[in-house]
This record gives C-alpha cells, structure tokens and sequence, in this order.
C-alpha cells in the first residue's frame, strides 16, 4: 500500500512563498503521478498540479501556472510543490495524493488513489 505524507506547510504573510513536501512509501514506483489538489472551508477540493514520476511532466491548474512549481526528487521519493506571491484566497489545507492510473486528472480528484493526511497553509494579511 502506498502511503503519502504532506509536509512544509504554516503561516506565511500574503506576497511570500511556500514549499510544501510530499514524500512516498511503500511500494511506490515511476509509475505513479503525484498530484497537489487543496480544500479550503466550504470549498470543494480543487487539484493544482501533478507531475509524473515516469517522464518528469508537469501540469499546472491555471491559477498556479505563473506563481508555482511541482518538482520530484525520486532517489527521496519525495515531492515539492513550491508556490510564490501567496494571497489570502490560497489559505487552505493542502494535499498530495499518488496514482497509477494512466487516465487520472487533477481535475477530478476521486481519480488520484492514495492520499495523505493534509498540511495548512494559511495566509495572513
């Protein structure tokens, strides 16, 4: 069973920067793609990014485009979601999760299996 953990998440004042950490276990292999969705209050939970640990792509959600960067160090089996110029709309908690599924999309997160606990992010002003 593949077990993700979220990490690097806090408090950080609006116009900073993040590094969040998604490290593996188990039987993991560079067949999986990682993706980082959130959810914050009363909000639906909404993918951000992915990058597949097979080729190194990467997808970006729009909003992240021009601000993050999804990174793997797979020797660590670890994944780094880096984001910048946070505003307090990014408040929220934050979430890997691991997929073999060739078809898996960011978009709908029920595709993604295996899912970490979550990490908070919040933003202040």
């Amino acid at each position: 069973q593949v077990q993700v953990t979220e990490s690097g998440g806090g408090l950080v004042k609006a116009g900073g920067s993040l590094r969040l950490s998604c490290s593996a276990s188990g039987p993991t292999s560079t067949k999986y793609a990682i993706g980082w969705f959130r959810q914050a209050p009363g909000k639906e939970r909404e993918g951000l990014a992915c990058i597949s640990l097979t080729t190194g792509d990467t997808y970006y959600e729009d909003s992240m485009k021009d601000r993050a960067a999804v990174s793997s160090d797979n020797a660590k089996k670890t994944v780094y979601l880096q984001m910048n110029h946070l505003s307090l709309e990014d408040t929220a908690v934050y979430y890997c999760a691991a997929t073999s599924r060739a078809l898996a999309t960011i978009h709908i997160p029920a595709t993604y299996e295996h899912w970490g606990q979550g990490t908070q992010v919040t933003v202040s002003s």
